[in-house]
């Protein structure tokens, strides 16, 4: 016998409960149809050595499943794409003035910082891009210690940025 006349008697014997197994996962009959056809297509592609009769069945459902739960992992991509390019067309862009009005105000919102050491870690971490280590050698306090002002710095900042005019 033939590789081919394999594949197909494994069709014929298998294609039901493939198709099941897909339809469950899948909720769609077409895609089902397509993804029990493709792992056919990739079998006769591949040319595995050899279906033993004892744990083809196995295997072709394993495929099945492989192949559906890749179909479900890319659909969720896509849409997860779709709803970004959606929010992102949504979404205006600011023009250069309201930027540099905004970084005007960060600037400002960050040079009134209370304690001056919340302003200082604040500096050190964002602009010079130190961590909470280095941050804390330097000022000879504790990773904790930092983090904390940060963490207050960073609070205070939302405040004053998103009610500028309760500050």
């Amino acid at each position: 016998m033939t590789y081919k006349k394999d594949i197909q008697r494994l069709f014929k014997q298998h294609y039901r409960q493939m198709y099941r197994q897909a339809v469950w996962l899948l909720h769609d009959e077409v895609e089902s149809k397509d993804a029990v056809h493709d792992v056919f297509a990739q079998l006769l592609l591949s040319h595995p050595r050899q279906l033993y009769e004892d744990s083809a069945e196995a295997y072709l459902l394993a495929c099945v499943r492989n192949r559906c739960l890749n179909l479900m992992r890319n659909r969720k991509i896509q849409d997860r794409i779709q709803r970004l390019y959606q929010l992102d067309m949504q979404t205006s862009i600011l023009s250069e003035q309201r930027l540099n009005e905004e970084l005007r105000n960060v600037s400002e919102a960050v040079r009134q910082l209370q304690p001056p050491v919340c302003r200082h870690i604040i500096l050190r971490h964002f602009n010079d891009g130190l961590t909470f280590k280095e941050i804390a050698k330097e000022l000879q306090v504790s990773e904790t210690t930092v983090y904390k002002h940060l963490r207050r710095a960073l609070q205070s900042l939302r405040v004053k940025l998103l009610n500028p005019e309760t500050v």
